[in-house]
């Protein structure tokens, strides 16, 4: 096997003396392609490509301004940054605008690599397109119901099923000392829960708030740490407050919108 292998180095090298040497391509400002390792994924562009935006990182780089700190063990210049989102920084350079998949979720990350390499355009085109993403999302409705009735309870409804993974994820159940996660007997729906009760069958049992260890002894607290949730989510209050009811957990039914 050995000797296998020393005969196949051999040949290649025969073929391309350079083909097993480190890349120098960063090395070289003749050279015009260029090689970058980012997070282990490997790119090649132009060098006149990574110099478009002058006082960038890449510019620097590609032009010789900045020394390679570090290089895999092919020689290439070595980025511990994200490997996939460069892919991004990299069509900005070659398109001059930015280009971004429908279904993208990694806008606040393609963000904090432009900064990174310091293209305050990229930065700046992210963020218009966040916006105008947001402006084209339908809206999310919540809806918060309290019968003041034991048996019907707190109901919480919205129409983004994210925030009732928020509010689950801030609930712990508590029995005998024991964490018991959030209670299956409360999730009606993806888009609902109902807590009917705090107290289950098992004595003991109780509504603990997470990180905070507070027991939730009323409705009326879950229900203020609902509304603080919401309104902590980026939910804006609809429903008119009446004075005369006292605090917003007195109101039987509170609605928002984000």
């Amino acid at each position: 096997m050995e000797w296998n292998l020393r005969r196949m180095e051999s040949e290649l090298r025969q073929i391309n003396p350079d083909l097993l040497q480190p890349s120098k391509s960063f090395k070289k400002p003749s050279s015009g392609t260029v090689t970058i390792n980012v997070g282990g994924y490997l790119y090649a562009a132009q060098r006149h490509t990574l110099v478009k935006h002058p006082g960038s990182l890449l510019e620097e780089m590609a032009s010789g301004k900045r020394p390679v700190q570090h290089v895999d063990s092919m020689g290439n210049a070595f980025i511990d940054r994200d490997g996939p989102v460069f892919r991004h920084v990299l069509n900005f350079l070659r398109l001059g605008e930015l280009v971004l998949p429908d279904d993208f979720k990694e806008i606040g990350l393609l963000r904090r690599e432009a900064e990174f390499y310091r293209l305050p355009e990229l930065a700046e085109a992210a963020q218009e397109w966040e916006q105008q993403l947001a402006s084209q999302r339908e809206p999310a409705f919540l809806e918060v119901t309290d019968s003041h009735d034991r048996s019907h309870g707190l109901k919480v409804y919205c129409s983004e099923p994210s925030f009732i993974e928020k509010v689950k994820a801030r609930l712990v159940q508590i029995s005998k000392s024991r964490l018991d996660g959030f209670p299956e007997e409360f999730e009606v729906s993806s888009n609902v829960i109902q807590f009917r009760h705090f107290i289950k069958s098992e004595m003991g049992s109780r509504l603990v708030l997470k990180e905070d260890s507070t027991f939730l002894c009323t409705l009326e607290c879950l229900k203020l740490e609902t509304v603080m949730l919401a309104l902590k989510g980026g939910f804006r209050l609809l429903t008119s407050l009446d004075s005369s009811r006292g605090s917003v957990v007195q109101c039987e039914a509170l609605h928002f919108v984000k």
